[in-house]
């Protein structure tokens, strides 16, 4: 998606700047390390000749099915040679093999017609895959266990497994391990014969979280495309950083599987830090670990089976005791495996009673439609479950919570809300809510009788009734913070030209390439970036915009300039009710696309949290919360895109 439009306006900058002002010291890259060894030259020339020469077929077949199976393990090696992922040179022999690998699946997809038999399709064992993301067009790699002897003519259940930390586990590391070593429950469940084990990448070392939340998902779409699965027999399980990715994957999505194991992994970002008072982050800061903290979903867990695994001398034990004592204040007893003396590690008797467990979610399978849903969220990111989602809340980051019932029999669905100011009903196609009433706040109202569609209601004036919220405030998937726009689809549109003041235009510099280098190191992907001139109706209906620079020099933000809770002059900005020199200061924020509603627009960011934070999964938040003025006396370092000073959340109604 790069044009040549947008390397001249990068080039701009250095014209512009070069000799004004000293550039911004780099910033050392965290993840993965930067201690990896030396290619010799000969290998470097070999591997990089047949990287060209297979990104060239790929690009011919970019539309073909399957593309991906050999697209992910060219951008495994890719990455490796240009990023230096090889950590010791007894590594060189995975990136050949990889290439070998990739090589024969692209003879097997170059041979014309539909009926091309793709040999890895029906194999047996351990599998390698990959997918394009929707997210960034990226190709991103699976992995897959297929026991010999499953049955695939019906519907099969599967394990989505999340590995745990590796820094170093890159790409071709994953693909490698994916291929040689069963992995789930630390290898005690290779001679299981019910399930398919799907092993997601996660974007590598996110903690699961951010675009590693959906690669989980993507990566189930992937293998549901190719295999008989049992949707309704899903359940999700991890160790370590994946049992932490468990634990809130499995409470924000609670209803996507019909049970959820975690083993040993955190549940928030205060207690694992040992953070006291005096080392506490800005208050918005704070706000924003709800987004990923455990503790206020554990309501959300009352909707189906939950297995925590430890080992009894494992410090992350904590992690599932402070979950059993939240469950267990709400009145919920946590089944908690406990092998004795055993630090971080499982054990063959300790997966025997996982397994056992296993066995018994799958049988029961998921339950739906959910005749009794607990939800508690503070954001409408998380506001589903099953035929039941919030479309408004009173206030974000304020803690909701819900029960709500449905007797099929007597035809009748009780609610009682906190916090929720609307929400929907949304039955599946094959589900009549005819003669359903709905009882909630002392009213009985009526929904719609015909199959599978919606019924929405909204909160007036204390009173509940039949209808839809008005349009433009907060709703799901459109409720902010600024990292919620690199969850689904989005396009970086740079500059056309410098911003005017020399300042704003190094800064502007910097935090771009940053944006650029950070997001494929971290995130395992090039980042998508179209000139503003060659934006498309289709760009502005699908993608969420990434701007970056002023009114002056980004078109696509002067077109929208009238229209922002932003507004310029040529010295200075206003915002939040306040004006800022704008030789000191730039703006950055989220806020619906005034040129298509549905759709983010970004205002000069990339993810907020940076490469100080990638010391440990539980600090992989969001730093910053809708809005925020960045002082340009400060430079951008690990810790922040320059000194803050001011920031803060729009209302419901972003304002």
């Amino acid at each position: 998606m790069k044009t040549h439009s947008l390397l001249l306006a990068v080039g701009f900058f250095a014209v512009g700047i070069a000799h004004a002002l000293d550039p911004i010291p780099p910033i050392a890259r965290v993840l993965p390390p930067l201690d990896g060894v030396t290619l010799p030259d000969d290998l470097r020339t070999s591997l990089t000749d047949r990287i060209r020469a297979l990104d060239e077929q790929i690009a011919k077949l970019s539309d073909r099915d399957h593309i991906a199976d050999a697209g992910a393990l060219v951008k495994a090696v890719r990455y490796a040679v240009e990023l230096g992922e090889f950590y010791s040179d007894k590594e060189f022999p995975r990136a050949s093999s990889l290439l070998d690998l990739a090589e024969e699946r692209m003879r097997t997809l170059e041979k014309p017609g539909k009926n091309t038999k793709l040999s890895w399709l029906t194999d047996r064992g351990l599998i390698v895959r990959g997918y394009r993301s929707r997210i960034d067009d990226s190709f991103q790699p699976f992995g897959l266990e297929i026991p010999e002897n499953l049955d695939l003519s019906k519907p099969v259940p599967v394990l989505v497994w999340l590995h745990g930390r590796g820094d170093k586990s890159t790409d071709i590391h994953f693909l490698d391990r994916c291929r040689v070593k069963s992995q789930a429950l630390g290898g005690f469940f290779a001679d299981q014969q019910q399930a398919i084990v799907l092993h997601p990448f996660g974007r590598q070392c996110v903690g699961w979280k951010h675009a590693g939340e959906i690669d989980v998902f993507e990566a189930i779409d992937a293998l549901a495309a190719d295999y008989p699965i049992d949707r309704d027999r899903i359940v999700l399980a991890g160790f370590s950083m994946g049992g932490a990715g468990a634990w809130h994957i499995g409470a924000h999505y609670r209803d996507q599987f019909c049970g959820v194991h975690t083993g040993a992994g955190f549940i928030d970002t205060k207690v694992y830090n040992n953070l006291t008072p005096a080392q506490y982050p800005p208050e918005y800061e704070q706000t924003l670990w709800q987004l990923y903290d455990v503790p206020p979903y554990a309501p959300n867990f009352l909707n189906g089976p939950l297995l925590a695994y430890s080992g009894e001398k494992d410090r992350q034990k904590l992690a599932a005791d402070s979950m059993a004592q939240a469950l267990a204040d709400i009145g919920y007893t946590m089944q908690h495996v406990i092998a004795p003396d055993t630090e971080h590690r499982y054990t063959k008797e300790g997966v025997e009673e996982i397994r056992k467990w296993l066995d018994e979610v799958w049988l029961r399978g998921r339950q739906r439609p959910a005749s009794t849903i607990h939800w508690s969220t503070p954001t409408l990111r998380y506001g589903k479950y099953d035929w039941l989602q919030f479309t408004r809340l009173e206030k974000h980051w304020v803690n909701t919570s819900s029960e709500v019932t449905w007797d099929p029999q007597a035809r009748k669905i009780q609610a009682r809300l906190k916090g929720i100011t609307a929400f929907e009903i949304h039955p599946d196609s094959g589900q009549s809510l005819a003669g359903t009433t709905l009882e909630i706040g002392g009213r009985t109202l009526p929904l719609n009788p015909s199959a599978g569609v919606k019924t929405s209601f909204i909160l007036r004036d204390g009173t509940w009734a039949s209808g839809e919220p008005a349009p433009g405030g907060k709703r799901p998937s459109l409720q902010g913070p600024i990292d919620d726009a690199f969850m689904g689809r989005f396009i970086v549109v740079p500059p056309d030209q410098a911003p005017a003041d020399p300042l704003a235009a190094r800064w502007t510099e910097f935090e771009l390439e940053h944006l650029r280098t950070r997001w494929q190191a971290l995130m395992r992907g090039d980042l998508p970036e179209k000139a503003a001139k060659d934006i498309t109706i289709g760009d502005l209906r699908d993608a969420n915009l990434i701007l970056w620079g002023d009114p002056e020099s980004n078109r696509v933000l002067a077109r929208i300039a009238d229209k922002l809770p932003v507004s310029w002059t040529k010295d200075t900005f206003t915002m939040n009710g306040k004006t800022y020199d704008r030789h000191a200061h730039v703006p950055v924020l989220i806020f619906p696309n005034p040129l298509a509603p549905d759709r983010y627009i970004v205002i000069n960011s990339g993810l907020t949290f940076r490469e100080g934070h990638d010391r440990t999964n539980s600090l992989q938040n969001p730093k910053l919360p809708d809005w925020a003025v960045i002082g340009l006396d400060v430079l951008p370092d690990a810790l922040s895109p320059g000194r803050i000073v001011e920031a803060g959340f729009f209302d419901e109604d972003w304002k």
